[in-house]
């Protein structure tokens, strides 16, 4: 009888461990954001590929295999994405209790590694930042359908608040605050608050109402009717609203689409342009780095400092000032 008894205990005992087990495999996967995850796990996937193509084990792999993997991939990919994949193959590892054969401590690797670098450089192509003039031409020939109403709230309160496309997607109507200075925007979380403490971003009535965000966001809400949910939603060719929030692809094609029919370089622009646009609009306009870094988020000073810096390649030239 009394092995009897002991047998639902074991049983909901059993149970109670499957289940914190799955809980706590589930925040070890949230502990990173989840397009880092993809990404990992699509770079992982190719350098095991590559691996047994090659008769060579990847797990664990010696380092010797990393630094071959990497020179094989100098051929066709980027430093940056490299990187990223070295980041891949150590973060497999460590999950599986190895030590990290894409480490720098190896001679091997970190040779090969400073190769790639110095033969292929590691600076990377840069879109144009899309800045105020050209944002105000942009906006210009937005219709005053759905569409035009929706991709006009979402350049201006992209470029106001200086958001990623990640962040900008992932508002919710419950995320905005309508004031008498204008917008606030709650963010939930962001590529630099994996945490989710959240931070506040103020966006204030423009100057000019064709071009204020705050204005542009009332449009869109009173057009669409939203009132909980996905802020910026899709918007099919009937002109009928679609429940499905917009992809961060879907921003950088707004961004493209608009700048090809203002008569700009489309190829220069991408989602990112909003972001930028603002941080050196605002540098050219003698914005403290300050006040751009409570707008953009951004924690290193450096970061900022690039936006001023190519803000000021002709606002402070010393070949100006010397009477060529």
């Amino acid at each position: 009888m009394a092995a009897l008894a002991l047998v639902p205990i074991r049983q909901e005992s059993a149970a109670l461990l499957a289940h914190s087990v799955n809980r706590a495999e589930a925040y070890a996967r949230n502990s990173k954001a989840e397009n880092t995850r993809r990404g990992y796990t699509s770079d992982w996937r190719q350098f095991d590929a590559w691996c047994t193509s090659a008769g060579l084990a990847s797990l664990p792999a010696a380092p010797e295999t990393v630094a071959l993997y990497i020179g094989a991939l100098a051929e066709t990919h980027k430093p940056a994405t490299i990187g990223r994949h070295l980041a891949a193959i150590a973060s497999a590892h460590k999950a599986r209790g190895h030590n990290s054969p894409a480490s720098m401590q190896h001679g091997a690797v970190s040779a090969v590694w400073k190769g790639i670098k110095r033969t292929h450089g590691t600076a990377q192509a840069q879109k144009a930042p899309l800045l105020t003039a050209g944002l105000r031409t942009v906006v210009g020939t937005l219709s005053d359908r759905l569409i035009g109403t929706r991709d006009r709230a979402l350049l201006l309160v992209g470029f106001a608040g200086a958001f990623r496309r990640s962040e900008l997607v992932g508002l919710n109507r419950e995320d905005i605050e309508f004031s008498t200075d204008g917008l606030v925007v709650t963010l939930r979380r962001s590529k630099t608050d994996q945490d989710g403490q959240g931070r506040k971003v103020g966006l204030p009535y423009g100057s000019n109402p064709d071009t204020c965000p705050v204005r542009s966001l009332r449009a869109w809400l009173d057009a669409s009717g939203i009132e909980a949910g996905p802020m910026f939603r899709h918007v099919n060719r009937h002109g009928h609203m679609q429940p499905g929030r917009l992809s961060g692809a879907a921003v950088a094609l707004v961004v493209k689409r608009h700048a090809g029919a203002a008569g700009l370089d489309a190829s220069k622009f991408s989602g990112h342009s909003l972001r930028a646009g603002l941080a050196t609009s605002a540098a050219i306009a003698g914005a403290s780095d300050r006040s751009i870094m409570n707008q953009t988020g951004h924690r290193s000073l450096n970061m900022v400092r690039r936006y001023i810096r190519d803000a000021s390649l002709f606002r402070e030239n010393a070949a100006a000032v010397v009477g060529l």
